[in-house]
């Protein structure tokens, strides 16, 4: 009987000890209960078993998903970066000017549209200005946009010939959906609405790009297609002057040079008591 207890014993040991094996060459190791010792790793945005360090599938997932549930934030407060304050800045300007490039690259700027066929036509109903003004600096960003997110689809000269759908230029072009052209009178007549709607939302096969560019970047987008459009129809549309369509974007040239207000000149932006931000309907470049 003492034998067999002595054997149990040293089974029991040399179990727990194999379980406690320290990483070796190819040898991972081993753990004795290690959800004791270490906490399940979360990864953002993903909901997955993880292969190591966990010990019930089920309980895993289950856990997994409860921790990383998406959630709406808190009333009242907007994204680090918001690009609403800077939109006031223009206070103490005279009547009738434009502010200039103000907003950050990652500035952020509240979209009042859903995306349903009713709130889109909304959408390209009252959004008709460009709140930035047409700069060579913003077209050649906006160029370089487009050639990356659009281009690939709607073609570099926006003709709806992009390198997925066009068989001349690429023979393994296999894109079904024809790309829209965006030099036709129907995009051409259409309002800078249309363009950032679909830009937020995307349209049909196309999906939507407002988690990849920011809200500058995407009126600059809008400039540059605009520019493309003026371009095929022999007018001009630049920081210099805009013969194309005077709704469509005002040219650099023409906006009175910003001058800060006294007070946030003394105080800087972040010091400046700064009134809330507009909301829908008080100004028209608010409403995107």
């Amino acid at each position: 009987m003492n034998n067999i207890k002595l054997i149990i014993i040293a089974f029991s040991v040399s179990l727990l000890m194999y379980a406690c094996a320290p990483a070796d060459g190819e040898f991972t190791g081993s753990e004795y209960m290690p959800d004791m010792g270490h906490s399940l790793a979360l990864e953002a945005n993903t909901s997955n078993y993880y292969y190591y360090n966990t010990w019930d599938k089920e309980s895993t997932i289950t856990l997994n998903a409860l921790l990383k549930r998406s959630n709406l934030p808190v009333t009242g407060t907007v994204p680090r970066g918001y690009a609403g304050q800077f939109l006031d800045s223009n206070a103490g300007m005279e009547e009738g000017s434009v502010t200039d490039i103000t907003i950050p690259t990652n500035g952020s700027v509240p979209y009042y549209y859903v995306d349903t066929e009713e709130s889109r036509a909304q959408a390209i109903a009252e959004i008709i200005e460009n709140p930035f003004p047409i700069s060579a600096d913003g077209l050649a960003r906006g160029k370089e946009l487009y050639n990356i997110f659009c281009g690939i689809c709607h073609g570099e000269k926006a003709n709806g010939l992009g390198y997925l759908y066009d068989a001349d230029e690429n023979p393994n072009a296999k894109y079904l959906a024809a790309p829209a052209n965006l030099i036709n009178e129907e995009f051409t007549a259409a309002s800078n609405g249309r363009f950032y709607h679909a830009i937020m939302y995307g349209k049909n096969v196309m999906g939507g790009y407002s988690d990849k560019i920011s809200y500058e970047e995407r009126w600059q987008v809008i400039h540059y297609i605009r520019s493309l459009q003026a371009k095929e129809a022999g007018a001009t549309y630049n920081e210099d002057e805009n013969t194309f369509n005077a709704a469509f974007g005002i040219p650099g040239a023409s906006v009175t040079p910003y001058t800060p207000h006294p007070v946030m000149m003394e105080e800087g932006v972040e010091g400046h008591d700064m009134e809330a931000p507009h909301t829908e309907g008080e100004h028209d470049t608010d409403q995107h």
